[in-house]
Order: structure tokens, then sequence, then C-alpha cells
């Protein structure tokens, strides 16, 4: 049975990818998501701030003063508050091309072009297999229109691909007037591959102190069928690799996304939860249906369900909308 698959032009053991996440921070919990089955890796995300402060040599300045200017002086993140820096990052890609196998893909999350396409290059010189952009913006200017907003994306896509020859993915958010429009436009500026979607944190307020806090909570299952919907809509209309990301964490969510056309699944709630031996619970778990069903491999399965390829292509869209909610008692 061939549970191989291709994404980013990697061939892949199995769908089975780690996300960016703190799962890959360290050199021996790399090795360890290796040694349970992790088809490749995706490393946590180089921020743009980051970035940012070693171009500007801030460090010092943020150090100047601080016990007189602490509000002025909190508008950038410290150096402390971030575990590896951009030197550091680009020491890490090189430790954990030299101590895994398995394609190791670096994480950049940043809103403007920024310092992107330098390091875009010195992630690829340090060994990257490929580069995820982790686009994170939040507009919040009524007088910008979604074409600007849409076009910065497409320029930082443009601008990253321009500098390397490595694979680009990017991680994107639902929230597009167009989502279909949008991906094709993407793959049109170099994108080879889109993660659906990006999972962005919602802050909460603190009742107590009366202030905004930052609120982490892991997906639940329910988050799956969003990324699920969307890549059933586009596979087949975009050439570019589907993977998914969010609410992956049985052997069930896997198989749906494979069958709806995913070229790989990327699982961080699941690892951070039940450990990295959980891959090959998810791996034998595959392995058993596809036997069960009688698929040879995973490519088979690949987009079988797709909206292209099911008897009722609506029941992606709004009549199926219509129909679950006529159907509540």
């Amino acid at each position: 049975m061939d549970l191989s698959t291709n994404y980013l032009g990697l061939k892949l053991r199995t769908p089975l990818v780690v996300g960016a996440s703190p799962l890959g921070k360290q050199i021996d919990g790399i090795r360890r998501l290796e040694d349970s089955g992790a088809a490749a890796i995706v490393l946590h995300s180089l921020f743009e701030e980051q970035i940012r402060i070693e171009e500007q040599n801030l460090e010092d300045k943020l150090a100047q003063g601080s016990e007189s200017f602490a509000e002025a002086l909190s508008y950038f993140p410290t150096p402390a508050e971030f575990q590896l820096g951009p030197v550091e990052y680009l020491e890490h890609v090189r430790q954990a091309k030299r101590a895994v196998k398995i394609p190791v893909i670096a994480s950049l999350n940043g809103s403007t072009l920024g310092g992107w396409t330098d390091y875009a290059k010195q992630l690829q010189q340090a060994g990257a297999d490929a580069i995820e952009l982790n686009i994170y913006a939040i507009p919040t200017d009524p007088a910008l229109g979604a074409a600007a907003i849409e076009e910065s994306y497409l320029e930082i896509v443009r601008a990253v691909k321009g500098s390397v020859s490595v694979p680009v993915a990017v991680k994107l958010s639902p929230y597009f007037s167009n989502l279909a429009n949008m991906a094709a436009r993407l793959e049109q500026a170099g994108a080879s591959g889109l993660v659906l979607f990006n999972r962005f944190y919602q802050p909460d307020i603190d009742l107590e102190a009366l202030e905004v806090e930052p609120n982490l909570a892991l997906s639940t299952d329910y988050e799956l069928r969003l990324p699920m919907r969307w890549i059933a809509i586009l596979h087949g209309r975009v050439k570019a690799d589907l993977a998914a990301s969010s609410g992956i964490h049985q052997t069930e969510d896997v198989i749906k996304l494979l069958l709806v056309g995913a070229r790989a699944t990327l699982l961080v709630a699941t690892l951070l939860t039940h450990g990295a031996s959980h891959l090959r619970t998810l791996e034998a778990g595959l392995a058993r249906w596809m036997e069960r069903r009688g698929y040879a491999s995973v490519r088979q399965m690949q987009g079988a369900m797709s909206q292209q390829k099911v008897k009722t292509p609506s029941a992606y869209e709004r009549a199926q909308y219509m129909k679950v909610l006529g159907s509540y008692r």
C-alpha cells in the first residue's frame, strides 16, 4: 500500500506533516517527530518584527532609558519575547536539516514586504526545502479597499518567489470576498502551494484587570469543515498543491481531507495534546481504512470527493446551507 504524496515538489512518505508550532523549536523534538512518522515539518515562524529589530539594530535602543520610557518602548517586541532571533533561526534550520532526513519547511510570518526577500534567500541557503508564508494582516482602516489588501498579498508572494528557487506556499486567511479568485491569483504570483487556513488567534478581555489579553485555544474538530469545504471547491480549479490546517485530530479527519483533494495535512493541536506518538496512530488508521475500502494509494484517494467529482456539487455550496437549516427540528 502506497501512503506517499507529493507536496510542494517534495515526495513525502505520508500526508502527515507537522505544522508550524512550538513542536519545531527543539532539535531533539524534531528528531522524535521524524522517528514517530512525521513526513515533513514546518518550523515555527520567523516574525517580521524580529527581522525589523535586527535590520534596524534596535536591541540597544530598546534597552536605553527603559525605566523612563516604558510605554514608548513597548511598541516593538523585546528580543527576549522571541526564543530565536533571525540569525538563530537560520542556524536552527541548518541544524534541523543535519538532524533529520524528512523535508524541513521554514515559515515566515508577517504582513508587509519588510525584509522577507532577503531572509527568504538566507533560509534557502540554510537548507530549507520550501518556505511557507504565513501572512497575518488585520486591516482596520475603513479607507483601505479589498483590492489594495489583496494586492499586498500578491506583492509579498511575487517578491519572495522572485528571490528564491525553492517552492513557496502561502498560508491563507479565509476572509476574502472571493477566495477562489484569490487562490488563482496567488498561484499566478508564484505560489506552489496553498495552506487552508491561517488560524488567527483572537484576543480576550480580563474583566478583573480590564485589560485586553492574548488567548490561545487549540483547534476543535468542527474547525475542520472550513478547510475541507474549500479544498473540495478548489481541487481541480487551481494547480497549486492544497494543504489543510486546523481541526485535524483523528484518522477520520485526515481521510476526509485527502478525499476532497488535500496533498498534505498539517497537524499541530492533536500532537500537542497526544504527543508525537499519535502520528503512528493516525498512519495506522489511514492504512486500515484504505485497505478496507480497496484503495491502493493515497494518490488514488485524493480528490475523489472534491466538488468536481461528487454527484451533487451543490452540496458544497448554498443549496446545502438551505437544506441544513430547513432540517433543524
